[in-house]
């Protein structure tokens, strides 16, 4: 006896660019706080050395309690960021109803 299940058709794969960029967006708001809290860290550890501030988090001697670790790391985080944003800004073609409106400063170049 051979039994046959039959599942229903899912939806299609879509083969477009940019089809995370909601997740992209996400993701790179999320990141954009953890590359604040990196550069908080930072600027109370060098403010630490300059005397300004109380006592740092982490133990002295360790790598992080060095200011140039959080600021690397702030501007690593902030690097992916970027590009997260890039990756989710979608990309106007030109048979697309968005190209084909002008913008208002190429109207106003065109009319002087």
């Amino acid at each position: 006896m051979v039994v046959r299940i039959r599942f229903r058709q899912g939806p299609r794969v879509e083969k477009r660019e940019g089809k995370n960029s909601r997740i992209a967006w996400l993701v790179a708001s999320l990141l954009t706080l953890g590359s604040v809290s990196c550069l908080v860290l930072g600027l109370w550890r060098l403010g630490e050395d300059f005397g300004w501030t109380s006592a740092f988090v982490f133990a002295e001697g360790s790598i992080l309690s060095h200011w140039q670790v959080w600021v690397v790391a702030a501007c690593a985080i902030q690097f992916v960021v970027w590009r997260l944003n890039r990756y989710g800004t979608p990309v106007e073609e030109e048979g697309s109803p968005a190209a084909k409106q002008e913008k208002p400063e190429t109207k106003a170049a065109a009319s002087a």
